[in-house]
């Protein structure tokens, strides 16, 4: 039996997608980009349909609807496929020891597939939603919803069709009371008395947001500095090993879980990539990250929030007997729904009204008796009417809220049991995050102010050049609202030992300095220190280690740190090493002196810490995609601004994260 009333409800819906303009098939192929970018792009309108009704969008799409669309939806499949069983029942089950053809006959019977057209009124009905009234209203816009979204669609004579896989996958799900609004997230009542003033918080979200904002930028960029400077390797098993994980943590200055939700948010916005060496994989950043840099603050933490939304993994959530790691490719496809629900459940929540969260890590509260409900049960409930299938139906629900929450609050989303503003950006649009950071961090300082006691204080977040030319001279000492260096004789060698002369650091200083002037402490530091600076040459070939002062020869030789060198003079003015360049180099500076590599031609060597980069492009998103797509859909000529490039016909470039 074929289930003509199926391709029917395909046909209802390529209808229903033809009578939109541009724009609007535009703005679904941009909600849905995620579970259609895994498969190919759509050259008709009934392959969109097609692709919109399959299984694997489906599920991924149920997870995103609230709980007045999935009321909708699950009473509209339910009716439809009892009306389909009642008109087209299916064989009955074969017997034991039936034979092949009558079990293939039962098997390919498709009843329990069938669907059949079921009117509004019958689903308000089922709902309890007659009208008129507010449960009516909410229904009716819920319906809508689905309609805009492809998951249902209507039919010349107004009925509602279904995609017919849906009475299965919505099989668990109890439908339960229609609610047209969102149960309050707080235990407070807002009609009640206001709130006290002495538990109004002391600082306000937007001052929580910009100082958490500050930070994540600062610890990103030593993140991503200490990954360029030495590639981070991947276990046989997959993920970073947990020595990379505490080294890279102590490199950007944060926790490991924080450290691991950085990796991943790196990778998921293609700042880093996962390489294939000869030695294994290595994780390194693209030629993205380059381009990153150059961007203001705001515009560098823009994508990686976008990619938090996004992200199918709660990184910071490591189940019982799991082991933590990092740059793994998740699959917990109920993760952005679950970050939604839980922003859409504070976004209602006032503030000097919201909780603090459960402290990690986190216990299961005993069940409450009966009207004694705890302030997380109620947000928990506020947000299961979001999104109903990702919050508490999940295992572990309370502990991937808890965690999901602590992100949120690192990442400045949240901030006293409330939404900040930028965490209501992000809620809105993931993808219009410029403007509100923007205003949360301020331009980059491109100058210092150097003071006598060999410090350089940037009351700010200081430009990539100029931390660069402070981190390659001096040590950087503290970073909060302003970032302090300090220089000493071994920082000033590590200048000159980079390719620096005394002349060229000192001009670059006074350059990047506020007064225009270098206090003169710094100056005399940095002359001795070149004074000093390569009065002895380290060769490469059979490692010896000239100079002219022949005292100074003399010292060397006989000096007692030396002696793991085994120095012994070939001449009044050379030694000979035992131990390789680098190493002489390494023992030579541990005892106080300041030699310089010198090439087997007699020119002095520039030493410069290596920097890695991913060779591999980076995946391009154009964002006129779906537009351009959507024109060709609808047979509709596009604009010239609005053509693209071959070979984007895809909503939204999906690409897989390892590279060869």
């Amino acid at each position: 039996m074929t289930n003509l009333d199926a391709v029917e409800g395909l046909d209802a819906l390529t209808r229903s997608l033809a009578r939109r303009t541009p724009e609007q098939l535009a703005a679904l192929l941009t909600r849905h980009a995620e579970p259609l970018a895994r498969r190919p792009a759509p050259t008709e309108l009934r392959g969109l349909a097609g692709a919109l009704w399959s299984y694997e969008t489906l599920h991924h799409l149920v997870l995103h609807l609230d709980h007045l669309r999935l009321q909708v939806l699950t009473a509209t499949a339910r009716i439809s496929q009892e009306r389909a069983r009642s008109a087209a029942p299916g064989p009955a089950a074969p017997a034991p020891g039936a034979d092949y053809q009558s079990l293939m006959a039962h098997r390919l019977s498709f009843a329990h597939l069938a669907t059949e057209p079921v009117p509004p009124e019958d689903v308000f009905a089922a709902l309890g939603a007659t009208p008129p009234g507010r449960a009516s209203t909410a229904a009716e816009a819920a319906l809508h919803a689905l309609y805009d979204d492809g998951l249902a669609a209507p039919t010349e004579d107004g009925a509602i069709v279904v995609p017919p896989r849906t009475p299965q996958l919505l099989a668990a799900h109890a439908p339960g009371p229609l609610l047209a609004d969102a149960p309050p997230p707080t235990p407070d009542d807002p009609a009640g008395p206001a709130t006290p003033a002495a538990s109004v918080p002391p600082t306000s979200p937007y001052d929580e947001s910009r100082a958490a904002a500050a930070t994540l930028a600062a610890t990103l960029d030593r993140l991503l500095a200490s990954l360029a400077t030495q590639p981070a390797a991947l276990r046989k098993s997959g993920g970073l090993a947990v020595r990379e994980i505490k080294r890279l943590a102590k490199a950007a200055g944060a926790t490991e879980p924080h450290t691991r939700l950085l990796l991943d948010l790196a990778l998921a916005a293609d700042l880093i990539a996962l390489t294939r060496t000869p030695s294994g994989i290595t994780a390194l950043p693209t030629g993205a990250y380059d381009d990153w840099l150059g961007r203001p603050p705001g515009a560098r933490l823009a994508p990686v929030l976008a990619a938090w939304s996004g992200l199918w993994d709660i990184p910071t959530h490591t189940p019982f007997g799991e082991t933590p790691t990092a740059l793994v490719r998740g699959h917990d496809r109920h993760a952005p729904a679950l970050r939604h629900a839980l922003l859409a459940a504070l976004a209602a929540v006032p503030h000097g009204a919201g909780v603090p969260l459960p402290p990690l890590p986190f216990t299961e509260a005993p069940e409450p008796e009966a009207g004694c409900d705890t302030p997380w049960n109620d947000l928990l409930r506020a947000a299961d009417w979001h999104r109903p299938l990702a919050v508490t139906h999940q295992p572990m629900a309370g502990e991937r809220a808890a965690h999901t929450l602590h992100e949120a609050a690192y990442l400045g989303l949240v901030a006293h049991g409330t939404l900040t503003p930028l965490g209501r950006a992000l809620l809105t649009d993931p993808r219009s995050l410029d403007r509100p950071l923007a205003d949360l961090l301020p331009p980059l300082l491109e100058q210092a102010h150097f003071q006598a006691d060999l410090t350089a204080v940037v009351p700010g977040r200081p430009a990539a050049g100029l931390a660069a030319l402070l981190t390659s001279a001096a040590d950087r000492e503290s970073e909060d609202h302003a970032v302090t260096w300090r220089f000493t004789p071994a920082s000033v060698r590590r200048a000159l030992d980079s390719g620096h002369t005394a002349e060229t650091l000192l001009a670059d200083l006074t350059r990047a300095s506020a007064t225009g002037t270098l206090p003169q402490p710094l100056d005399y530091l940095i002359q001795n220190t070149a004074r000093a600076h390569g009065r002895m040459r380290v060769l490469p070939a059979a490692c010896c280690i000239r100079s002219d002062d022949e005292a100074l020869v003399k010292e060397l030789a006989a000096h007692r740190a030396l002696h793991d060198l085994g120095l012994r003079a070939i001449a009044p003015t050379v030694l000979v090493s035992a131990r390789p360049p680098a190493a002489t180099l390494d023992v030579l500076r541990a005892a106080g002196y300041a030699p310089t590599l010198e090439s087997d031609t007699g020119t002095t060597t520039v030493e410069r810490l290596p920097t890695h980069r991913a060779t591999a492009p980076t995946p391009t998103r154009d964002h006129r995609a779906p537009l351009a797509l959507a024109h060709r859909l609808l047979g509709v000529p596009a604009p010239r601004q609005e053509a693209t490039k071959p070979g984007g016909d895809g909503p939204v470039g999906g690409g897989a994260r390892l590279r060869p």
